[in-house]
């Protein structure tokens, strides 16, 4: 992927979805709730969004990922 269509895609409304958080000044007692970045944060590394702009890691760790949760459940 050429830089210019990578900077690009930062522009687009997915990973600001991804990376937001509300704002809303209090948080509820107890655990904060578990969003959909903590998990793949924990399974794949903290370069999660590196991986996701590579095709051929991010079709691997789709496929691991995978793969253990049908193990699972």
């Amino acid at each position: 992927m050429d830089e210019a269509h990578s900077l690009a895609k930062d522009a687009r409304w997915c990973p600001k979805v991804l990376k937001w958080q509300p704002r809303t000044g209090k948080r509820s007692v107890g655990r904060p709730p578990t969003r959909l970045t903590d998990g793949i944060k924990r399974d794949t590394s903290s370069r999660w969004i590196q991986a996701a702009q590579n095709r051929g890691i991010w079709n691997s760790l789709q496929k691991t990922y995978v793969q253990q949760w049908t193990s699972i459940g």
